[in-house]
């Protein structure tokens, strides 16, 4: 399968909408903590994870979408002999 401009408009927006959703739940995360919730250590470690796992998947759809723009924007060497 080849990637196409639509496969790099959709990794990039998934990567966007998780780089977006984690942040905010980022800041409820560290606002509810400095609030004093009384929470066990393993929420908060798991739910960190959770944060830094979702993060590292929107980069790397970041990057793959990225390459695929451009990938998608160049003309094939097969196009430029004709």
């Amino acid at each position: 399968m080849k990637l196409q401009r639509k496969h790099a408009v959709l990794f990039l927006a998934i990567a966007a909408w998780n780089v977006l959703t984690y942040a905010m739940f980022t800041k409820n995360l560290a606002s509810a903590h400095a609030g004093g919730e009384d929470r066990p250590t393993g929420y908060w470690v798991a739910h960190s994870v959770l944060i830094v796992v979702n993060l590292v998947i929107a980069v790397v759809l970041a990057r793959l979408g990225a390459r695929s723009w451009r990938a998608t924007a160049a003309p094939e060497p097969a196009a430029l002999g004709r």
